[in-house]
């Protein structure tokens, strides 16, 4: 894709869409500590269940390329994204502009008192497949919660044990 075929496609994906998903979490650690965790990429893969998370271009920081596969038995699911901002050790933002999911993302760390953080992580898809798609969304999106969920209570633990990063 060119230069400016590229841009157009993640300015389009960037527009959120129309499944949302957000997970919450308190970590026990200072934020610029959870921050790094999180950031960690291809750490991601020790606490997201069945995904490999690697870094495909760039440092991990704004303007870097990220690759998630999924891989549940013959299901592979593959999530492109570019890091499109970091506000260390508040935010990160991302553009999933892959072919299946598409769609803004944020990953927030919030300091609270006695060396807390709070970790948001929010995003919006588009969803693949048009009206059954959406029509498809509202049973999956228990899952999806539930699996971020899970997935940052598994983050917390590590980083509060010392094993992120």
């Amino acid at each position: 894709m060119s230069g400016q075929g590229e841009a157009e496609g993640v300015r389009e994906a960037a527009q959120p869409g129309a499944a949302e998903v957000t997970a919450t979490v308190i970590v026990n650690a200072p934020a610029p500590r959870v921050f790094a965790a999180l950031t960690a990429w291809e750490r991601q893969s020790d606490w997201i269940p069945f995904t490999t998370v690697r870094v495909v271009h760039g440092d991990g920081g704004e303007g870097s390329r990220i690759e998630a596969v999924t891989a549940l038995g013959p299901a592979v699911l593959r999530d492109e994204m570019r890091v499109v901002h970091v506000d260390a050790p508040y935010e990160v933002r991302v553009v999933h502009d892959g072919r299946v999911l598409r769609g803004p993302g944020v990953m927030r760390c919030t300091p609270m008192d006695r060396d807390r953080t709070q970790v948001v992580w929010h995003e919006w898809f588009h969803l693949p497949g048009g009206v059954p798609g959406r029509v498809a969304w509202p049973l999956l999106w228990p899952g999806s919660k539930f699996g971020l969920t899970r997935a940052l209570r598994k983050f917390a633990r590590l980083v509060e044990l010392g094993d992120l990063p």
